[in-house]
């Protein structure tokens, strides 16, 4: 009788392992998050094709693109694009990243005396047009922006030819 309580407990003791073994991978799989980034050849081509819109319409730009989290992957400033298109452009992507909305947007809500105002007390964020997310499949994976063409709402216009450029590739 004693063997066969204590092999009950063993045979108890196993299958109590067996059983957390075989949910630690759920539990890992909990502790750990997968994102979809784009390549920096993705965003070279967004780029390019944002700075070629403007370019054809005689406006001379920068052009920055972030990552998800708002890292510059890619800066391209045309022949005669003011140096503070540099900062300017990066600045817009990282806050259009950051804040998961366009910049134009973000203007309008932080506007002087309304709720978000302080937002714009931030270091770095740039409450004018130009900056827009980059989606696939719901996901924010980046944002674009555009500096240097002759407003906001053209700095959008050229920010939109990006991601259409780039929209067939990262479908999901």
């Amino acid at each position: 009788m004693i063997r066969s309580t204590r092999t009950l407990r063993h045979l108890g003791a196993l299958a109590t392992a067996a059983c957390s073994l075989a949910a630690a991978p759920a539990i890992a799989a909990d502790a750990l998050v997968t994102v979809r980034q784009l390549t920096p050849e993705t965003a070279l081509k967004a780029a390019l094709a944002a700075m070629t819109y403007c370019r054809t319409r005689g406006y001379q730009v920068g052009v920055a693109v972030v990552d998800r989290s708002g890292v510059p992957q890619v800066y391209l400033r045309d022949r005669f694009g003011g140096p503070h298109t540099v900062e300017m452009a990066i600045n817009k992507a990282w806050t259009a990243a950051s804040f998961r909305t366009a910049t134009t947007a973000l203007a309008a809500e932080t506007q002087a005396g309304r709720p978000m105002s302080g937002i714009r007390q931030l270091p770095g964020v740039i409450a004018a047009g130009g900056g827009l997310t980059i989606e696939a499949g719901g996901t924010v994976v980046g944002a674009i922006a555009v500096s240097g063409a002759p407003g906001g709402d053209a700095d959008d216009e050229c920010a939109k030819a990006g991601i259409k450029a780039i929209q067939a590739d990262i479908e999901l």
